[in-house]
């Protein structure tokens, strides 16, 4: 996973430094994350969104009038809280989001409509179930066997140019992979599908 993300970033980087219209940026933002349940596990009754954050870097190569392609290589936190029979059950995943995206400008302003594949590289995951007699916590690194290690998804959005170098966005992120293969006592097999607000700056 880490060769990948050098690779990637290397990649980035020589672009950057070989075309003169290419923008190097930076954006963070909030997530809003949630799942989207695959399996019938009655454990975990009900899901709810556990906020979380996104930060790194972006590209914006122009490819034609109102065309860009703009690729982002960001550190990222999902999961979900759900209700289950012996109290709240909260999980955190951490990931390393590539999405590999295009910007359509909507003529005449500057809003600009983006879409493209993600691939997500799972780091760590952090388990926490609240309970009347206290608080159970449990960490999972990037070599458990418990989940996927890398996830297809898919994004969509909005981003709003400001001026020439600020901008806001939002969008909506959905893996096309489930989490795992046959879920667990605890956590079900699902997808992770998050919403985002941020903004962004280029230089």
């Amino acid at each position: 996973m880490k060769k990948i993300i050098i690779l990637a970033l290397g990649l980035c980087a020589a672009t950057a430094a070989n075309a003169q219209d290419v923008r190097l940026g930076v954006k963070a933002g909030l997530n809003l994350p949630n799942i989207i349940r695959i399996d019938g596990n009655d454990n975990v009754t009900s899901t709810k969104v556990n906020p979380g954050f996104n930060a790194g870097v972006t590209l914006d190569i122009p490819l034609t009038t109102g065309i860009a392609f703009t690729p982002e290589v960001l550190f990222a936190s999902k999961g979900y809280k759900g209700e289950t029979i012996a109290g709240e059950f909260t999980q955190t995943t951490y990931f390393i989001d590539v999405p590999i995206l295009a910007s359509f400008k909507i003529a005449g302003s500057g809003l600009n409509i983006v879409a493209g594949p993600q691939v997500s590289f799972l780091t760590s995951t952090k388990n926490k179930l609240e309970t009347g007699l206290g608080t159970i916590e449990s960490q999972y690194n990037e070599d458990s066997d418990k989940f996927k290690k890398s996830l297809l998804g898919g994004v969509v959005g909005l981003r709003y140019d400001i001026n020439d170098r600020f901008d806001i966005h939002g969008r909506y992120a959905l893996d096309f992979q489930k989490n795992n293969e046959n879920g667990t006592e605890r956590t079900p097999e699902f997808r992770n599908q998050v919403f985002s607000v941020g903004v962004g700056v280029k230089f």
